[in-house]
């Protein structure tokens, strides 16, 4: 896709209307406001002096930021403004006066301190205006207030105790899952708040926290502890609950087979040229190929060992065998159906993953790259109702920044 867009799309886009102040940095934060920009919403990214610190979270860099920033920002306009300073909390008041939803991930008690917090200030000045904290353990209990990263809460929410191979150590996950979907929780808790503000006409706060995500992504092993008492483990690649649930050696790379049932256990064997294994009183039903995944995963990988992965993988698939090979990001980005399901976006020399939400008739659009530090900070500010002999005494003072 190349990021160019239909401007009654950009019209009708699910959230256009919605105006959004991101005060977010990182990553869930920023990862919300993106999807709520890529739907339509006017999003306005306020970043301190220091810019946010992904923008330095490199290499790669393109122009002098990082790709971890060009990643989780487009569709936004940035803005500069010292919130510190009393003057710049002033801004941000002018900037809330007409928005519908604030993100922000400060440390708990910022806000409250400048006297902005949302029982104290907010919710009496705008009380239409939905207020989402993104934060690490929440505002209270016994690590309230405690700062929180994503490999952190990985470790402290169990993630990492059962990620990894069998018998080896815990591991983190190879991608910032807690972050991402602490970042999808704060969508979701932004469009529920919205959806009761229709009835009400109220705006109510939102507290996404990262622990909370991490322990909701306990599945199936919170169940299995809670039915067994057990305690898992690190499983490498094999699910705990299901088998064949894992990789395979082939002739070549390592294929995937997922199979969810005894009807596609079936289906694999009679493919793989072997339909009496799955009449075999060890491989019959799920429940006695979890009991024998070690004969099992001899039994496939034998006759796995004379196919090449990517074609076998493609016979089974179509046949009804879930499966896959084991693919690089390279061979993501070069597959036919990554193109096909519009999840490649780029806009001029930014490129970028697209929106996994697909809608009929508000589809995602992708209208501005990830900005630049402080780009749009005079065309906001003008908006707003600045005269330029305001604009310039703030320059001068340093409550906001061009660049």
């Amino acid at each position: 896709m190349n990021g160019s867009v239909n401007m009654q799309q950009i019209a009708n886009g699910a959230l256009a209307g919605l105006k959004v102040i991101d005060l977010s940095r990182v990553l869930g934060g920023p990862f919300c406001a993106q999807i709520l920009g890529d739907h339509g919403a006017d999003v306005i990214k306020v970043e301190p002096p220091q810019g946010d610190e992904t923008r330095g979270w490199g290499p790669p860099f393109q122009d002098g930021t990082a790709s971890y920033y060009l990643g989780i920002n487009r569709n936004k306009r940035g803005i500069v403004i010292d919130l510190t300073l009393p003057a710049g909390r002033d801004l941000l008041r002018r900037l809330l006066a007409d928005a519908d939803v604030l993100v922000e991930n400060f440390k708990t008690g910022t806000l409250e301190k400048w006297g902005l917090g949302y029982e104290q200030t907010l919710s009496k000045l705008f009380p239409k205006l939905i207020h989402c904290r993104i934060s690490g353990f929440g505002a209270d209990g016994p690590l309230g207030g405690l700062p929180g990263y994503d490999a952190v809460i990985q470790a402290m929410a169990g993630i990492m105790s059962v990620n990894g191979e069998s018998g080896g150590d815990p591991l983190r996950v190879g991608l910032p899952v807690v972050d991402m979907v602490t970042g999808l929780n704060a969508v979701i808790g932004i469009l529920l708040a919205l959806q009761e503000r229709q009835r009400s006409g109220k705006g109510q706060f939102v507290e996404a926290a990262l622990y909370d995500s991490g322990v909701s992504l306990l599945h199936p092993h919170l169940a299995n502890h809670f039915l067994s008492g057990k305690v898992s483990a690190p499983t490498g690649n094999a699910h705990p609950n299901i088998a064949p649930y894992d990789t395979y050696a082939t002739k070549t790379t390592p294929i995937y087979l997922a199979v969810g049932n005894d009807g596609q256990f079936a289906k694999l064997c009679e493919q793989l040229g072997q339909a009496d294994l799955a009449a075999d009183s060890r491989f019959a039903t799920n429940g006695a190929r979890c009991n024998h995944r070690a004969e099992l995963k001899t039994a496939l990988e034998a006759l796995l060992a004379d196919h090449e992965c990517k074609p076998v993988a493609e016979r089974l698939i179509r046949c009804g065998v879930p499966c896959g090979p084991v693919l690089g990001i390279d061979e993501v980005v070069a597959h036919p159906h990554t193109a096909h399901r519009e999840m490649l976006v780029s806009i001029g020399d930014y490129k970028g993953a697209g929106a996994p939400i697909k809608l009929s008739r508000t589809p995602a659009s992708y209208r501005t790259a990830p900005p630049g530090f402080g780009a749009q900070t005079m065309e906001v500010l003008t908006e707003l109702g600045l005269e330029k002999s305001e604009l310039d005494i703030l320059l001068q003072e340093g409550v906001v920044k061009v660049v």
